[in-house]
């Protein structure tokens, strides 16, 4: 980092806030704080909608996951659009129809308060825990990589987001992910188009896709029908379907930015914008991710991403067994670096050699055992070190790699995407325990001011909730898998009782609430004995299959409660 790297970041940053706190001060009630006055374009619901997602473990967890696993994720994102179609014709009009603050008010009207607030505590639970995310998964790393005190991260970051978030709400929020959204994608353009410069001279885009091939980082599509297989086009298209339907249309992080649409058409065309952009946004970040892996090909790697295995190595009797690792991965580093060159010079003279091919995938293999060889070794020197890097490969590369103040420009851009999602997550958090838990169990009516007060006071408090969470928080094998997995938990149950809500309209209030209730419960026992006990790598179930599970089981339950509960009515009537 040098000075004008960190110019750039805290220029980037002191505006975002700056801009933000200024623009949107002054909220007058509780509609213009939660609601924005109903006063966002289009473009900005698509832009706001996007940036909530598109969290800084995007950034840093999406192109270690192509740098070692391939393209395959992005069939993660498969069913999106077909979800933005769904939220578009039926849940927006009947928001808009309702005209609700949050998504679980229309459960209210729709069977009662129960319902209503066991669907909002589900959501706090897991919209809490995945905010307490968003700040620690660019800290953790910041702080690892820069030598930056991992708490004081973990509070700057929360501050600065609870500043804007504080004064302005859900006008605060759309504003400020317009510049985020503009400075995220800046950052990874202007990278990827550096990555592909710094490759061999002689070099094209597709000799690097043929390298990227050879060594199975291209295998877009997966048609098994594996349960066992993680992302497949089928788990993409049904469990991918399930969860972005219920992220993007039950989620009050996300359906709090539509919400704020001028009409029904203009949040629908936002929501439209997303469904487009989306997935080629993750195919990009991904394909990044996977130059990054060709450009590895060609430069030093080390034999972990992660610095501080490195120091927990050098403190320990294994660490000459390490070094050893080291210089046979050097060595490697350089036949592979021959081998892709030789390959390179044939694919020039229009000929793929199977026999370089097959020796990349050799050399691939062989540094992969060095790798797992090096884990072993930090594990045994130290249990508790998390020896998966996958979420450090992207930074290693912006560290050593750009020039000066392309590293201030990138650091802005994952805080910034830190720092959008993060204030989406405040704004709905403090939305849904204001209007759905406080306001909703207060006995006595009080003023507008004294609700909008309030409101502010719940998004300092989750605020501080997800200050702390980060600071107490684990690594987990990958960031955005850890994200996904905790939205997969909860997503199907709270999506199954939307869509009965929405379609089946003979369903009552009581059979509904105790059938998601068995559900939820369900899908802990499913996840635990299933997912949980099992190495990474060899679950026997995918987890984006939760959200499928959850919202058919939740959806059954309340049609078999509702026929028993018929039943039995007909059967007491009777005996009258």
């Amino acid at each position: 980092m040098q000075l004008f790297d960190w110019i750039v970041l805290i220029v980037t940053l002191l505006f975002i806030v700056g801009y933000g706190s200024w623009k949107t001060k002054g909220s007058k009630n509780v509609e213009d704080f939660i609601l924005g006055n109903n006063e966002t374009p289009w473009y900005t619901v698509g832009l706001s909608v996007m940036a909530t997602q598109a969290s800084a473990i995007t950034f840093l967890s999406t192109p270690g996951q192509a740098y070692h696993d391939g393209m395959g994720f992005v069939q993660f994102y498969f069913g999106l659009p077909i979800a933005m179609i769904v939220i578009c014709l039926t849940f927006i009009p009947l928001y808009h129809k309702n005209k609700v603050f949050t998504a679980y008010e229309f459960l209210e009207k729709r069977f009662d308060v129960k319902t209503r607030s066991l669907a909002a505590i589900l959501f706090l639970v897991q919209r809490g825990l995945g905010t307490g995310l968003t700040i620690y998964a660019p800290a953790i790393i910041l702080s690892t990589l820069l030598g930056w005190n991992l708490t004081f991260m973990n509070i700057i970051i929360g501050v600065l987001v609870i500043i804007y978030t504080f004064s302005g709400g859900t006008k605060a929020v759309n504003v400020t992910q317009k510049q985020q959204m503009f400075v995220i994608m800046s950052g990874m353009f202007i990278t990827f188009f550096l990555i592909l410069h710094y490759l061999p001279q002689d070099m094209t885009f597709s000799s690097a896709m043929h390298i990227a091939g050879a060594n199975d980082k291209m295998n877009i599509v997966d048609f098994s029908f594996d349960p066992e297989e993680r992302y497949t086009f089928w788990s993409g298209i049904t469990g991918g379907f399930f969860l972005m339907l219920a992220y993007f249309g039950t989620d009050q992080s996300q359906v709090g930015r539509y919400l704020s649409g001028k009409s029904v058409k203009e949040s629908q065309m936002g929501l439209i914008m997303n469904g487009l952009l989306k997935v080629p946004m993750q195919f990009f970040i991904l394909l990044t991710g996977v130059m990054v892996f060709v450009f590895f090909q060609f430069n030093p790697v080390p034999l972990n991403f992660n610095p501080n295995n490195k120091i927990v190595i050098e403190k320990s009797v294994f660490k000459e067994q390490y070094h050893a690792l080291e210089i046979k991965l050097n060595k490697l580093s350089e036949d592979k670096k021959v081998i892709n060159l030789l390959y390179i010079e044939q694919l020039n003279q229009d000929y793929d050699n199977p026999i370089l091919r097959k020796e990349l995938v050799t050399l691939s293999n062989k540094e992969k055992d060095l790798r797992d060889r090096a884990k072993e070794l930090i594990s045994k020197a130290d249990s508790n070190s998390e020896t998966n890097d996958k979420d450090y490969v992207f930074f290693h590369f912006i560290l050593h790699y750009l020039p000066k103040g392309l590293i201030g420009l990138l650091l802005a851009v994952i805080i910034s995407a830190a720092m959008s999602s993060t204030a989406s997550g405040l704004n709905a958090l403090a939305s849904t325990t204001a209007i759905d838990i406080y306001k909703r169990n207060l006995k006595e009516e009080k003023s507008e001011k004294h609700y909008l007060n309030a409101t502010k006071f719940f998004t300092l408090f989750w605020g501080i909730v997800a200050i702390l969470f980060a600071c107490v928080g684990t690594l987990f094998e990958n960031l955005i898998q850890l994200v996904n997995i905790i939205g997969s938990i909860f997503y199907g149950t709270v999506l199954g009782i939307f869509l009965v809500g929405f379609y089946l309209r003979r369903v009552q209030a009581k059979p509904m609430f105790y059938s998601a209730i068995i559900s939820q419960f369900t899908i802990f026992v499913i996840y635990y004995f299933m997912i949980y006990i099992y190495p990474s790598g060899e679950e026997k179930l995918g987890y984006l299959w939760l959200n499928f599970i959850g919202a058919i089981l939740t959806i059954l339950l309340s049609l078999f409660m509702q026929i028993s509960f018929f039943k039995r009515n007909n059967n007491e009537l009777s005996e009258l």
